[in-house]
């Protein structure tokens, strides 16, 4: 997956002159509808000249300020990508292969299994260390509360993290689905609270809102993410991105799924043997009750 133009902005600005990191700056910290802004208005903010745009726009490799926010424009498209239009993507790769019937099954296969390993990789390799373990230490804190919300999607991955956390620590909770419920529950939100939050590309309102709310709290705000950035994460303490690559419409959220599985594992260990006696008691309560 091609690094966003933010990203690309971050890994040249010890290229830049400091007029022109000014200009990039500004670029960043309003991105991305600050790219669609005049030159004029641009150079306004960054307190430099219309020709120091011009000139920042060049030196990150663009012929010009149209061509780099056309480029946004092109991350946009894929940032707000369906499966719909997705769809059409992946059907043109499949009338360009050129195999034989009798091996594009296991053609499929090996090309999907290759994709995938490279997806999980590529997720670990990126994963920052210190986000990573910044999110084990909330999770892990026995004096915070820990609620789990998800999208269309992704609440299978809210669901998967919150019901390990469970086995193991006390004050797990899902977010409530029916408006008052979910209205009482955000109203009491506090700076005990650690809010994580599943939101991928096509973004959902809420999140974005529920995330503000948690931080207007006081509390803690964790988003797992894809790599162009829910909007929820400009409200974030730990952003974790994981890629989504797919031969087909559908983002794969198998790379997230291995990140969870890291996490639960990274926070049963740092809780250490509270959490292994936490897991003894809920078992002798599920036999006890029947439910195992």
């Amino acid at each position: 997956m091609s690094p966003t133009l933010a990203d690309e902005i971050r890994s040249r600005l010890g290229e830049l002159s400091p007029a022109e990191r000014k200009v990039a700056r500004v670029l960043l910290a309003g991105y991305p509808s600050a790219v669609f802004e005049t030159v004029a208005t641009i150079a306004e903010r960054a307190g430099v000249s219309a020709p120091t745009v011009l000139r920042c726009a060049s030196r990150l490799g663009y012929r010009g300020f149209p061509d780099l926010q056309a480029a946004l424009r092109s991350e946009l498209d894929a940032r707000n990508a369906s499966p719909i239009t997705l769809y059409a993507a992946t059907e043109t790769s499949k009338h360009e292969r050129t195999e034989a019937p009798q091996d594009a099954a296991a053609t499929r296969l090996g090309e999907r299994s290759s994709l995938v390993r490279q997806a999980v990789a590529r997720t670990f390799d990126e994963v920052a260390a210190h986000e990573f373990e910044d999110a084990v230490g909330l999770l892990a804190d026995p004096r915070r509360r820990v609620h789990v919300a998800g999208g269309r999607f992704t609440h299978l991955m809210a669901e998967y993290l919150g019901l390990h956390l469970m086995q193991f620590r006390d004050q797990v909770s899902f977010l409530p689905h029916k408006d008052v419920e979910r209205t009482s529950f955000l109203t009491q939100l506090t700076r005990r609270d650690v809010t994580v939050l599943f939101d991928y590309r096509r973004y959902e309102a809420d999140k974005t809102l529920i995330a503000e709310l948690a931080r207007e709290r006081g509390g803690k705000v964790v988003v797992f993410t894809d790599p162009w950035l829910s909007p929820a994460a400009a409200h974030a303490d730990v952003v974790l991105i994981t890629q989504v690559s797919s031969d087909s419409p559908y983002d794969s959220l198998v790379p997230a799924l291995a990140v969870v599985e890291a996490l639960v594992a990274a926070v049963l260990d740092r809780i250490g043997g509270s959490g292994h006696e936490r897991m003894k008691e809920a078992e002798r309560v599920a036999r006890r009750t029947g439910l195992l």
